[in-house]
């Protein structure tokens, strides 16, 4: 486990090892990293490891075996930037498989309960731009969205 830099820690209940690979297995440039094992006695629940650290694109995160006590909400989510649509279906279809949620507006609970947004480049552009009527037309348009059509959202854009 590195100590150097900066590392996300994501507490889970006895499925720390389940994320990592999960996740390693989602994005590319991603690696297992090294796991603690679960000391004699320690107060959480039973699991092989305390800790399994893992990197995504170049993101150093821990996995910590921490027990029932917390839960992911919103106030956390991690985005994802998309160069293309087929790039947003990627992350989408994945990351709400198997018990995943989806949200509005881009957002997504993956079966682990991470907040996820998946979001194209191009969105952020068309968001950025200076015409206001534009930019409102976007925003309503992403309103009614659960995952981000970049086709929708252009013609909201170009109207």
């Amino acid at each position: 486990m590195s100590s150097d830099g900066f590392t996300t820690c994501l507490w889970f209940d006895g499925r720390a090892r389940e994320a990592a690979e999960f996740y390693t297995s989602v994005f590319p440039d991603s690696f297992m990293g090294t796991a603690i094992a679960q000391p004699e006695g320690l107060p959480s629940p039973p699991a092989d490891e305390l800790l399994v650290d893992f990197t995504i694109k170049g993101e150093k995160f821990v996995g910590l075996n921490g027990g029932p006590m917390f839960t992911f909400n919103e106030a956390i989510s991690f985005q994802i930037h998309c160069d293309d649509q087929d790039e947003v279906d990627y992350y989408w279809d994945r990351l709400t498989a198997d018990g995943g949620e989806e949200g509005p507006c881009g957002w997504l609970k993956d079966k682990f309960g991470v907040s996820w947004q998946v979001i194209p480049k191009v969105f952020l552009e068309m968001m950025g731009d200076p015409d206001t009527a534009r930019v409102q037309r976007v925003s309503d348009a992403m309103m009614t969205m659960k995952k981000l059509d970049i086709t929708e959202l252009e013609k909201a854009f170009n109207v």
